[in-house]
């Protein structure tokens, strides 16, 4: 039994629903097909989500009907046109759409949130209802349906314990089942939305809840690459990789997961594989536990704008007792979460997205570091990029950080901090935003392309 997802991508239009639906009637075995709201069409198309955002919005600050909802409804409109559906599927998106609209907004975090996942609903719908056109058993099952109780916390919310055993019920239903992904339910029936790119999240839970032997993620590319295809020309496809390098690589940038969508399967033993719906015969990725490393030390390399830097010096710091505790406090007094803290004997920098805080922040964190850790230095840096070199056989390889040293020496690039995991699967190389696809191709070039760097 699998779970399948399909992204919004692969959802944008009627021929690629039809494409959807070729897979899943390829394989008996796909029992749960979960959607994303329809995505772009092309680069300068919205995606859904964004103009159900833009009318959840004005819908509070204006108190009327958006303009931009008959453009979302054209939207479904044009897919079940395509897919042959009539004129009733136009009229019970418009419906389903108006009713949203005018529910309460007395609390807007919470209407937002039902606005938001109107989007994966409504696709779910209008795809249950193709599957079955086809002459397939199919029925779409809501998550608040299913069970799926989430935490109440708005766009960030997680799935409870108790959810898994409600899901498992799922293996005893007919036919196929059409899941919206990126939404839960709250104990007390309010719609909760997971972050951004859910869908993957809702995936990996429902593949956890069914014990699936397989979770399948479709999208728009053969399989994940070593690097960001719009970095480097023709990167090498990764055939096989461990959920901790995807959890390194995704968190450093790559866009084929979310950081966080392979909790659940990762706790639950289950093979995820990255797959295209255009090339669904491509092997694609497969993330398993544990892999040989047999492809070198390097993996992946991925890179993430947008950091800073508050680097922080004082003579003797590490006989002060107490003083990493204290300089977090003053970070968490003002909201701010941390990634990275590479020290020294006498200093240490802890590195954060610099869009957590404005200047006046910035000055005032500053000002608390040297008042009340009476700090020799207080050096606040920004725009910052940071990149991720991730390989599970960096732990039996040396020598691996002076080959990433070297060719970023040789590249002329300046290396701001260099942090390494404890788990040795990572290394963190901080350098200037300026500097970010030069430090990249350098050292995918080392490491994916030894005999191009052996002639220079």
């Amino acid at each position: 039994m699998k779970v399948v997802k399909f992204g919004g991508s692969s959802l944008a239009s009627g021929r690629a629903v039809e494409k959807v639906f070729e897979i899943a009637a390829a394989d008996e075995s796909r029992k749960i097909i979960v959607v994303s709201a329809p995505g772009k069409r092309f680069p300068e198309d919205e995606k859904v989500t964004d103009m159900l955002i833009d009318c959840g919005i004005y819908a509070l600050e204006k108190e009327e009907v958006p303009p931009k909802l008959e453009k979302i409804v054209e939207r479904y409109s044009r897919i079940a046109a395509e897919l042959g559906l009539g004129a009733e599927a136009e009229e019970e998106v418009r419906g389903r759409l108006l009713d949203t609209m005018a529910s309460g907004k007395e609390r807007p975090e919470y209407f937002l949130e039902k606005v938001k996942a109107c989007g994966e609903d409504l696709n779910a719908r209008l795809i249950a209802e193709y599957f079955t056109s086809r002459g397939v058993e199919a029925s779409y099952v809501n998550p608040g349906e299913a069970g799926l109780y989430v935490t109440d916390e708005p766009g960030n919310a997680r799935a409870l314990p108790e959810a898994y055993f409600h899901l498992k019920s799922l293996r005893d239903r007919k036919g196929i089942i059409i899941f919206p992904g990126f939404f839960g339910y709250s104990k007390l029936g309010d719609v909760l939305t997971f972050s951004r790119s859910g869908s993957d999240i809702t995936g990996s839970i429902l593949a956890n809840g069914i014990e699936a032997e397989l979770y399948e993620n479709f999208t728009d590319v053969d399989a994940v690459y070593s690097v960001n295809p719009h970095t480097v020309r023709s990167p090498k496809e990764i055939r096989e990789l461990t959920y901790r390098e995807m959890r390194e690589l995704s968190y450093a940038g790559f866009s084929v997961f979310h950081d966080e969508a392979l909790i659940p399967a990762y706790k639950a033993g289950i093979t995820v594989n990255v797959k295209n719906t255009n090339n669904p015969e491509a092997p694609g990725t497969r993330i398993v536990g544990e892999r040989d490393n047999t492809n070198g030390p390097v993996i992946g390399i991925a890179s993430d704008k947008g950091f800073c830097s508050i680097y922080v010096s004082k003579y003797l710091m590490n006989r002060e007792i107490g003083f990493g505790r204290r300089i977090l406090q003053i970070l968490e007094d003002f909201g701010l979460s941390y990634e990275h803290t590479p020290s020294g004997i006498d200093d240490l920098s802890i590195i954060l997205r610099q869009h957590q805080f404005d200047q006046a922040a910035e000055e005032q964190i500053a000002a608390r570091i040297k008042e009340e850790l009476e700090a020799d230095e207080v050096i606040i840096e920004h725009d910052l990029a940071l990149i991720m070199v991730v390989g599970e056989g960096m732990r039996h390889n040396v020598g691996t950080m002076a080959r990433a040293s070297k060719a970023l020496a040789a590249a002329k690039v300046n290396i701001e901090m260099i942090n390494q995991g404890s788990s040795e699967v990572s290394m963190m190389f901080g350098v200037k935003e300026n500097d970010e696809k030069r430090a990249v191709k350098a050292l995918y070039e080392e490491f994916f392309e030894p005999a191009r760097t052996a002639v220079r």
